[in-house]
């Protein structure tokens, strides 16, 4: 990191202050006057808007340390860009339960300029912005804290995928942590971020934390900053709390602190990576410090196969199961096939078309409309569209005889897989003949498969009453009603993996008694005072002996199995994978389950379709989801105005429904239920008016509460997401026809919310 400062002299900086302070009241006053912002917002921004521009325009430190931040700053305020400035300077990036995300710029020249010239480019810097100042000061605080502890943290993984200037932003934070004395083992090459939250426990490492460079599967303007406790999860919140509120929020320029890694102790810096060094990256003369971490975790994975002869199976196969792999450009591009390709799978064909297999985090497959930055999510059926259209360009006249295609997000967390509609069925998908597997319906699949198996092997589920799953409140009850059924508890939780592990962690430790039901979110003030941190919901776990976790499931494409109580909290469950999400272990085991379906003589939709949808103790689940907006976030200041506004009408819409006087896409809403935790009060300081609904706001269609409509907001982000479950009791004769009645419906319901709420399917 270069640290030569660029110099720019107070007769320059001072007036140009002045020209801000000007421009910035400007702004503001005229969004609040046109109704833009409102006037907690204004009041919010008018009060540090201009301070922190001030403090990051004439800080010597910050000056020596990015010594072409000022030259960037000022270029925005010579082009009167105020609304830019406003959104840089206006707060801090939020901080929420997995670390910081969010933009590194508002342009794309300002990102391509970035990656031309490296983290320390001229371009438009602020705390409200992920750049190398804002990552610096928060792995100051980060380490400071680690310090404070007793005993001291001592040991940190550091990881990054193929974000942009990935590499960099991860070096300059190991830098750092090596001059707080911290031992670190840094990553040689984009990484799947399953790989840092594994490799941190593990037994050859046992580091205390973790850093991953990522913004997961946001477009490319975004990154961020994953931190990852000494067993592989997020950290609790109240651990959290107090890292941020005692050590990152009170971070000055003069607590960073830089060691190269030619100047780190001879036991302070290890590499984390293959059997070999990779040729093009500079090691420092520690070649022989490289840990074969990719080895360690495949074969950790590879320990949770149920079909232990699948090689041989698969080679004798007169008709190999034939996967299509798509990296979306991003790190699981070698991890995943190779994975594959070890457990036995011949046919696997990466698709390379369009560079989706470079690490590239331009995403160019994904910005084909100018202005319209599309998200690299293999959740998201256009992501499938482009997929399938690379690999058909690729490979002509091999998509007819293609199994299923795989598809991991740039950190290779996520995990989604499209599959072959049946010849019967093309009429409910647009007439096309694949389509992308929902999670709820892939991990219902899953879960089914597995304990199927389990019984095939052993004649029973071996110890079902120690079992149980575990799920966030917005996946589909299909997952509850097959673990019911095989004898397993389920347990519900917030949203997000962190409450997963979390809610598991609670089960291993017995400390579950307290849960509240779902329910109890009618009065949502009372709900505060009784709600769990983490687990929201129980079926069948009155019984003490439940302890072995046997899938971690959400909705978003996340999947682990957490296993039975850890030897300590620093470590893994016992027979568990890790306490995150990891795509590529998902693609493995999805790769699995195909394999025996095709082994049958059958496929993975007609499964579905016959030993699930028909099964009398599941029904049929249609699941719909989509964010809004479709692609990032409501932009800056004025999408927080936005976001609040959606929101306030959400909660109108929930007045209306308990008068008995709603309805939503032609069905009327029978109840209505607010999930409200307060975990973001600090974000959004409820009022008698507003009081933020953390975790949503839920319209029951049906008595028995099995089809609903779930408005959730972001937290962090000026995004919101909506989640529709319908269900009902097909007969195998009308499982098509009322396959296509619940599609139509739930279509309809999500048309009709964006109608009430105002929120069309705008792209940003």
């Amino acid at each position: 990191m270069q640290m030569t400062e660029v110099m720019v002299s107070r007769d320059i900086i001072e007036p140009a202050l002045a020209k801000a302070r000007q421009g910035i009241a400007s702004y503001l006053d005229g969004a609040l006057r046109e109704g833009r912002i409102d006037q907690q917002l204004y009041a919010e921004a008018g009060r540090q808007t201009y301070t922190n521009l001030e403090h990051w325009l004439t800080d010597e430190d910050i000056g020596r340390l990015c010594p072409n931040l000022k030259p960037g700053i000022l270029e925005v305020i010579k082009n009167q860009r105020w609304e830019w400035l406003v959104n840089a300077f206006r707060q801090s990036v939020r901080f929420g339960t997995g670390g910081i995300r969010g933009m590194m710029a508002f342009d794309r020249e300002s990102i391509v300029r970035l990656k031309d010239s490296g983290i320390d480019a001229p371009i438009l810097k602020g705390p409200n912005t992920i750049n190398d100042l804002v990552m610096l000061l928060t792995s100051a605080g980060v380490a400071r804290f680690g310090k404070a502890q007793n005993p001291p943290l001592a040991k940190i993984v550091i990881g990054y995928d193929s974000r942009i200037r990935g590499h960099d932003f991860a070096a300059v934070v190991a830098q750092l942590f090596l001059a707080y004395d911290y031992t670190v083992y840094f990553f040689d090459d984009p990484c799947p971020y399953p790989e840092v939250t594994f490799a941190i426990p593990e037994e050859s490492i046992k580091a205390d934390l973790g850093v991953f460079i990522s913004a997961s599967h946001n477009d490319y303007r975004y990154n961020g900053y994953k931190l990852s406790c000494a067993n592989g999860s997020q950290f609790d919140p109240e651990e959290r709390d107090a890292m941020y509120n005692e050590y990152i929020a009170k971070s000055e320029p003069s607590h960073i602190r830089l060691k190269p890694f030619s100047e780190a102790p001879e036991a302070g810096l290890w590499f984390l990576g293959g059997a070999e060094p990779i040729p093009e990256f500079d090691y420092s003369g520690r070649e022989d410090h490289l840990i074969d971490l990719h080895r360690k975790h495949r074969d950790h994975v590879k320990s949770f196969l149920l079909t232990p002869d699948l090689a041989e199976q698969e080679k004798s196969s007169a008709n190999p199961l034939k996967i299509a792999y798509c990296a979306f450009h991003g790190s699981g591009r070698i991890a995943v096939p190779r994975l594959l390709r070890e457990v036995g799978f011949t046919d696997v064909k990466p698709i390379t078309v369009g560079g989706l297999n470079d690490l590239d985090g331009l995403f160019p497959s994904f910005c084909s409309d100018p202005g319209k930055e599309q998200q690299p999510d293999p959740g998201d059926a256009r992501a499938a569209d482009i997929a399938v259209t690379a690999f058909k360009k690729e490979f002509p006249g091999e998509f007819e005889d293609l199994d299923i295609l795989i598809g991991t997000d740039p950190d290779a967390d996520r995990c989604g897989v499209v599959v072959k509609v049946p010849e019967n069925q093309r009429h409910l998908y647009g007439g096309k003949d694949y389509r992308l597997l929902p999670a709820d319906d892939m991990w219902a699949l899953l879960l089914w498969y597995r304990l199927e198996r389990e019984i095939e092997q052993h004649g029973q589920v071996v110890d079902a009453d120690k079992k149980f799953v575990v799920m966030s409140h917005t996946t589909s009850d299909s997952i509850a009603r097959l673990a019911r059924k095989y004898g397993l508890g389920v347990v519900r939780t917030w949203v997000g993996f962190a409450a997963l592990a979390a809610g598991t962690r609670d089960v291993w430790e017995g400390t579950t008694a307290e849960i509240v039901s779902l329910e109890e979110g009618r009065d949502a003030a009372k709900y505060v005072s009784l709600c769990h941190p983490f687990v929201c919901d129980c079926e069948g776990m009155e019984s003490t002996k439940r302890s072995i976790n046997v899938a971690a499931v959400e909705q978003s494409n996340g999947f682990s199995i957490l296993g039975g109580p850890p030897p300590d909290r620093r470590s893994l469950g016992a027979g568990g994978h890790v306490r995150d999400k990891d795509g590529t272990f998902a693609a493995m085991l999805v790769a699995e389950m195909a394999a025996w379906a095709k082994e049958q003589g059958t496929n993975l939709p007609e499964v579905l379709d016959r030993r699930i949808s028909l099964d009398p103790d599941v029904g049929l689940f249609v699941t719909f989801y989509e964010p809004d907006p479709l692609d990032g976030e409501y932009p800056g200041i004025e999408g927080d105005r936005l976001k609040k506004e959606i929101l306030q009408k959400s909660l109108d819409a929930y007045h209306t429904a308990l008068a008995g006087g709603l309805e939503i896409g032609g069905l009327p809403v029978k109840a209505a239920s607010i999930y409200r935790t307060g975990k973001y009060d600090a974000i959004y300081p409820p009022t008698p008016e507003f009081q933020f609904p953390d975790e949503g706001i839920r319209y029951f269609f049906d008595d028995e509460k099995r089809s609903h409509l779930t408005v959730r907001p972001s937290g962090t982000g000026n995004s919101l997401r909506f989640h529709v479950q319908l269900h009902t009791y097909p007969t195998e004769s009308d499982l098509i026809a009322t396959k296509g009645r619940l599609l139509t419906q739930g279509k309809a319901i999500l048309d009709g919310i964006r109608t009430l709420l105002g929120a069309p399917r705008a792209r940003t």
